[in-house]
């Protein structure tokens, strides 16, 4: 298909492209735009972007606009795709571009034409009567558009800010086939389905209260889960020779002003005052590791120094932003610094990347490796930066991992390394990163002694594998669909009784099971053996037990398997050999 771009330029591209797709997508957004103007001639658009899977356009409407809505859009689109509209680029300098938005009312691209430099030259695109300030990418004709859907409706608020206008932002998706399109609506029923936060409720592991938006509560199920990701943590940190602390959640600002995170981060953080002095709530473990390096002198024999903090961080993230697990506003950070020599910097790298691969692994994720580069608003001299980005790419390049360079995004003190891993249904998720900091032991004159009796500057790696403990269990709770493997299952056995009569010997093979360390539940309800199992089920629950007349004769058990049904008799004991096998 034919794209015009930014520049005015056409290329060539497919779907397959990322500018292809972006440029796909953008059209579509203003094939939408162009409807809702035909159907509702007083709405004002805002913006409208392509976005990850599709895109959205933000209106102001003079009524309350609803999905019900949505199908007579999508009919008028449908209705624009067959005109094969052409879509023809021209531009304008700033004033024209400011008279022409004012003069079809237009009041948000005026705001945003208005903050662009006075000499600016504006790209705009027409189809058939609509026309749009946009920079582009478009595909040539509307008529390439043979696959779309709308799929929500919201509310945003104007330019990201609460205390601006609330707009209607109407999402959608598009594909060159309408079989993509199927295709890409069952995955998304299929998350929906999956959806952790509706899982998270039924399986009893979490909840989120109206007394704390954002901050979530850990039932106890929830707790069991939590704490069997941190006991695997735990055993395969120390295996790796790291030591564990734990650091104070409230610092002083000094210390946030050290950091750097003061300037840089301060209206993501929660402050409060102290003995008349201002505080913060830690949105980061880091500047705690700083001053736990600093408690005794340090010799080159000690380094690297590898140093763990299961920290709690809280951070203020906007509500329109909160999503159950996945973004919160405090979450349990499984931190690990490294202090190290500079000669050190590749060998501990390579060694946090083989153990970010055993974690995914184990839970059965692939994943794929970006590395990201020196960002704008940074600090520190671009010959650090240099020698911190080249010590992260000669890692990855002698691991032979392969990797996109994703520039400009690296932290405010150093470039990084993140690992977007990919769950059963396709969807990825950044989790581990890997960030090379020289700035910061300059800021808190971190020191040790070296070979030459010398104080030198050492090199510090931040690093997680979960990320957020929360967010992990989240994804986690998607990835299984609920279905967590025996060995990570809050309940991994299921007792049941066919009548009260059998109860003490259901509750016999409950303590065998307990004994053993197998954790299991027992159900002694007065209810139909049909019902406990159906629940069960929808507990999902690897194991069910289940004890009547004749198992308490030939002292067994009978046991069905979560996927696989009645799987027949047997002793307890081969029940918890079979367990302890899994797990």
């Amino acid at each position: 298909m034919k794209v015009s771009m930014k520049d005015g330029s056409v290329q060539d591209l497919t779907f397959a492209d990322e500018l292809g797709q972006e440029a796909f997508h953008h059209t579509t957004s203003h094939i939408l735009a162009q409807a809702v103007k035909r159907l509702y001639p007083d709405t004002k658009c805002a913006i409208g972007p392509a976005i990850k899977d599709g895109y959205y356009y933000d209106f102001e409407f003079s009524f309350p606009f609803t999905t019900e809505h949505l199908e007579a859009v999508e009919k008028e689109m449908r209705k624009i795709v067959k005109e094969a509209l052409p879509l023809e680029r021209f531009t304008m300098n700033r004033q024209e571009a400011i008279d022409l938005m004012k003069e079809k009312n237009e009041p948000y691209k005026v705001e945003l034409i208005e903050d662009l430099p006075e000499d600016a030259e504006l790209s705009f695109y027409k189809q058939g009567e609509y026309l749009d300030l946009c920079a582009g990418p478009h595909v040539s004709n509307t008529s390439v558009i043979k696959a779309f859907k709308l799929q929500s409706v919201a509310g945003a608020y104007w330019r990201g800010d609460e205390h601006r206008q609330m707009l209607t932002r109407i999402y959608g998706t598009s594909f060159p086939k309408a079989a993509e399109l199927e295709a890409y609506l069952k995955r998304m029923e299929e998350a929906r389905l999956r959806d952790h936060r509706k899982l998270g409720k039924e399986l009893g592991l979490f909840a989120i209260m109206d007394e704390g938006p954002g901050f979530p509560f850990f039932l106890p199920k929830g707790m069991v889960l939590k704490n069997l990701l941190i006991d695997y943590w735990r055993k395969l940190h120390q295996r790796e020779g790291y030591v564990e602390i734990s650091t104070p959640i409230i610092l002083s600002r000094h210390l946030w002003e050290n950091s750097g995170h003061w300037d840089h981060y301060k209206d993501n953080m929660y402050t409060t005052v102290i003995d008349d002095e201002d505080y913060a709530v830690k949105p980061m473990n880091c500047p705690g590791g700083m001053l736990v390096y600093k408690v005794e002198p340090r010799s080159y024999k000690d380094l690297p120094m590898r140093v763990g903090e299961l920290g709690l961080v809280h951070r203020h993230e906007k509500s329109g932003q909160l999503h159950g697990l996945m973004r919160v506003r405090c979450f349990t950070q499984d931190d690990a610094h490294i202090f190290m020599t500079e000669d050190q910097i590749r060998d501990e790298i390579k060694g946090v990347a083989r153990l970010i691969d055993e974690v995914y692994s184990k839970f059965g994720f692939k994943y794929h490796v970006e590395l990201s580069t020196r960002p704008e608003d940074s600090m520190g001299s671009d010959e650090d930066w240099e020698m911190a980005t080249e010590g992260l790419r000669g890692a990855l390049d002698e691991l032979g991992l392969a990797y996109v360079v994703n520039e400009g995004d690296g932290a405010f003190y150093g470039p990084k390394i993140d690992f977007h891993l990919e769950d059963s249904i396709g969807r990825t998720w950044q989790c581990g990163t890997i960030q090379l900091d020289f700035q910061m032991p300059q800021r808190f004159d971190l020191e040790y002694t070296g070979a030459d009796g010398e104080k030198h500057r050492p090199i510090m790696i931040h690093r997680v594998a979960f990320g957020s403990i929360e967010r992990f269990i989240g994804i986690l709770i998607e990835h299984y669909a609920g279905k967590f493997p025996t060995w990570l299952a809050p309940v991994q056995v299921k007792v049941m009784a066919v009548s009260e009569k059998f109860a003490d010997y259901a509750q016999k093979i409950q303590d065998e099971l307990i004994e053993a360390g197998v954790r299991s539940e027992i159900d002694l309800r007065n209810e139909k053996l049909g019902y406990k199992i159906r629940e069960a089920q929808m507990e999902k629950v690897p194991y069910m037990v289940i004890v009547g007349e004749k198992e308490v004769e030939e002292g067994t058990i009978s046991v069905r398997k979560r996927d696989e049904g009645d799987i027949g008799g047997m002793k307890a004991e081969e029940l918890i050999t079979r367990i302890k096998a899994e797990v």
